[in-house]
């Protein structure tokens, strides 16, 4: 017997663990999904073009929920450009989530990810990889999640990777308030110097490859949305709960909250989980939380409309 121990952790743990900014599948933080998919296919093994292209699953496997639809493979450098039924835009904490289909915590096929206002330019988020580049990692072998950053793939199936387009907002020819397409890039792990990806530090990327067969390359399952920019109409009226959180990151036990609408406020934890409610009236609000230290999801809603806000507790 042996085991596999990680001591150069440095960034959020794999899902369930202490840390972990992985979000569940179900959680009530996502309030709608990516509704159209392009995909341009990568090679199973782009170190030999006759290898053919990865050729799992389909465009529309990532339309919609996760764990709904199966997943669409990418192949080595290929792309996924996703588009949504409203913009998504940059709210409290985290915005959007991506979803891979991993069946362990550390076998993780990893993907760039890239926001457009316009389906033309496109902005990366800026990657991190620290895991060791002295060796390929074989087309099983292992990659810590606690040694990558704005990846997708980080999490196992059913969990997915969040992304906070605040990171984005000194970046030019986007308008993090309207991101109208995500693209999503697989990371080509090879350790060549022809074929390597490279993180925005330009250190190489690491992991599983080569993957020469028909689901080779990043998995993905889907993308969901947790702050969209159009307010939902129903019957011709519009009600903009337009929420106003404070403070955010929460270190005491009172959070205050302003809306424009009457709603029923529900705190869950990151998993999904439902914690306590309150019904919230026009104007300022108290809210007593008192959890211990994490992220959680402070969902808002009503007849017309739907709020969904990544709160963080720091004790």
């Amino acid at each position: 017997m042996f085991f596999i121990i990680n001591t150069n952790a440095q960034f959020a743990a794999a899902a369930g663990k202490p840390g972990s900014t992985a979000i569940k599948h179900d959680s009530a933080c996502f309030i709608a999904w990516a509704k159209s998919c392009e995909i341009v296919r990568g090679f199973r093994d782009i170190s030999q073009p006759d290898s053919g292209y990865a050729d799992a699953g389909s465009a529309q496997s990532a339309v919609g929920a996760a764990l709904q639809n199966g997943i669409v493979s990418l192949g080595d450098g290929g792309t996924a450009t996703l588009t949504f039924e409203s913009p998504v835009t940059n709210g409290p904490g985290w915005d959007f989530a991506v979803f891979e289909n991993s069946f362990l915590d550390t076998f993780l096929e990893l993907a760039f990810v890239e926001v457009s206002s316009d389906g033309k330019k496109f902005v990366r988020f800026p990657a991190i990889s620290l895991t060791d580049t002295t060796m390929q990692t074989g087309a099983f072998g292992y990659t810590f999640p606690e040694r990558i950053n704005n990846l997708a793939g980080k999490y196992r199936v059913g969990f997915g990777t969040p992304f906070d387009l605040e990171e984005l907002k000194d970046s030019l020819g986007i308008n993090i308030s309207s991101i109208t397409h995500v693209r999503i890039k697989d990371v080509t792990g090879s350790m060549q110097p022809t074929f390597a990806s490279r993180d925005s530090k330009e250190n190489k990327i690491n992991d599983p490859w080569p993957t020469r067969f028909s689901s080779g390359g990043f998995d993905l399952d889907a993308v969901g949305v947790i702050h969209a920019k159009a307010s939902i109409k129903k019957n011709n009226s519009r009600l903009d709960l337009s929420i106003k959180l404070g403070p955010n990151p929460l270190y005491g036990n009172f959070m205050n909250v302003y809306t424009e609408g009457q709603s029923l406020a529900t705190l869950y934890d990151i998993s999904g989980s439902k914690i306590v409610s309150w019904n919230i009236q026009k104007g300022e609000n108290t809210l007593k939380i008192d959890q211990p230290t994490g992220m959680y999801c402070l969902v808002f809603s009503n007849n017309y409309s739907t709020s969904s806000h990544i709160i963080e507790i720091i004790r």
